[in-house]
């Protein structure tokens, strides 16, 4: 593998996740979700942007370091359930702050949790490293869904 490569796929990672970031992002926070009764350990909003920030930077990483290792076909099942998983990250957002769905974007999150665990395990058999770097995304979103819960309960 050349350093070009390298380079065009690091960038690549890149642009996917943040890609999916600038997707999500589309669904701002508005009065809508100000209008939600939420949980007393519901995060302030201001610390959304830099966490998901530096999970899509880890997640990018992920996916270069397991390209790296064993390139797109080596790592195809690895790499689409990663895709998956990007999808359905924007799709929860989509759902919660665009369509104000809470119950549907409750269901959606958690089959946005198992693709994330599905692509953990995946990356983790080509890179430990790369699984590794996903955890911090399974824990902020396995956070994410009991907090989506909590706020389903409490404004049903």
């Amino acid at each position: 593998m050349t350093a070009a490569a390298s380079i065009i796929a690091a960038l690549a990672a890149m642009g996917l996740t943040f890609g999916t970031a600038f997707v999500g992002s589309r669904f701002p926070v508005d009065d809508w979700y100000a209008g939600l009764t939420k949980p007393a350990w519901n995060p302030p909003n201001w610390l959304f942007a830099p966490v998901w920030t530096a999970l899509y930077l880890l997640m990018a990483i992920a996916a270069w370091l397991v390209w790296r290792e064993s390139g797109f076909s080596g790592a195809a099942v690895p790499l689409a359930v990663f895709v998956l998983q990007l999808i359905l990250n924007a799709g929860w957002s989509w759902i919660f702050f665009g369509r104000h769905e809470i119950r549907l974007a409750l269901i959606e999150i958690v089959i946005l949790w198992l693709a994330i665990l599905w692509t953990v395990l995946a990356f983790w058999r080509v890179s430990p490293v790369a699984g590794a770097l996903l955890v911090p995304y399974l824990l902020w979103v396995s956070f994410a869904s009991v907090l989506n819960y909590a706020i389903w309960r409490l404004n049903r």
